[in-house]
Formats: structure tokens, sequence, C-alpha cells
């Protein structure tokens, strides 16, 4: 069978990052993170993510290449690649499109007990992120987020159990993968 690619997207504390490990330990695909990738500039930097972000608000280059090394992935194919916009920057090499939700008081609970902080500093932090991630994609790309069209499989993760989510998605992948290899 070919390569696969299958991306993970979604708003910050939506489960993306736990569910793409999951799928792509489930899967012996690989595993990256544009999040991960976009936190190390900041670091490299020397800006807490915040400020980043609003660096990166003025400066497409960021974006660029964070985009530049998405779609770099999506060619060298068999990997899980998890981030916002991995679906729309990887969309023409992408196998399964997921998008992970869940109501921003949801997620910023889990933002607050992932990075040990008080809910109301996660909250802030959340929207802060959303409106610049918004922005910036409007700006630079014309696309707004709250398009979901793109994508094959839409999850509220609030609504299930983390092994319910998990169960579904393990299931729709291996169905696609089953019919794809009948296909040839």
């Amino acid at each position: 069978m070919k390569k696969i690619v299958i991306t993970v997207s979604g708003p910050p504390g939506s489960g993306k990052t736990r569910h793409a490990k999951k799928i792509a330990e489930i899967f012996g695909l690989r595993y990256f993170s544009i999040g991960r990738y976009f936190r190390e500039m900041a670091e490299n930097k020397g800006l807490k993510l915040e400020k980043f972000h609003e660096e990166a608000e003025k400066d497409s280059r960021f974006d660029r290449e964070a985009d530049n090394i998405t779609i770099r992935e999506a060619k060298r194919g068999n990997v899980v690649l998890d981030g916002h916009l991995t679906g729309w920057m990887a969309k023409k090499y992408a196998d399964i499109k997921i998008y992970l939700t869940a109501p921003i008081e949801a997620r910023a609970k889990r933002v607050a007990k992932r990075d040990k902080k008080t809910f109301e500093e996660a909250l802030k932090e959340v929207e802060i992120r959303e409106e610049s991630n918004r922005k910036r994609y409007l700006k630079f790309y014309g696309i707004d987020l709250n398009d979901l069209s793109i994508y094959d499989i839409i999850i509220n993760t609030d609504k299930w159990e983390e092994k319910t989510v998990e169960k579904a998605l393990k299931i729709l992948i291996e169905d696609y993968i089953k019919e794809k290899r009948n296909s040839f």
C-alpha cells in the first residue's frame, strides 16, 4: 500500500496531540508535531508562546517555515501530522484529515491540568492563541478556521471518553486502509 498521511488538527486542548500520538503508535507511523516545532521556534527566540504568536502575526515567515516542514513531512509519508493547520497545509497529500474539538471551557481545563496553571490562566491563554491563529491564517492564507469542510472526520472530544474516541478513530482508519488495499 502507498505511504499513508494522516493529519490531526483542532484548537488548543482538543486532544489532537494525545490522539495523533496514539494513532501513530497503533498504525506504526511516524509522529510529527507542528505545535512542538512552533514552540521550539519560540524558545529559540527566547519568547513565551503568547509573545511569539504576537510576533508571528506581524511576520508570516514563522508560519511559512512551519508550513514547509508540514509539507515536507507529508511528502515523506507514513506519518501522523499534529497541528492547528496541518489539515489545510497537507491536504494535497493527506489520506485522512481529522479535526478534534471541544467547548472552550473543557479545553481550558485540559490545558490547565497539562500545563499546571489555573483555569483562568489557561482560558486566557487558549483565547489568545485561538485569536492569534484565526487572525494569522485568515491574513496570510485566506483560511477561515471555522471552515471544517476539508476534514474527513470531525469529533467533539468532550462528548466521549478518551478511549471511545481512540476506538472510533482506529476503526475508521482501519476501514480506510482495508478499502485502499482492496482497490489495488
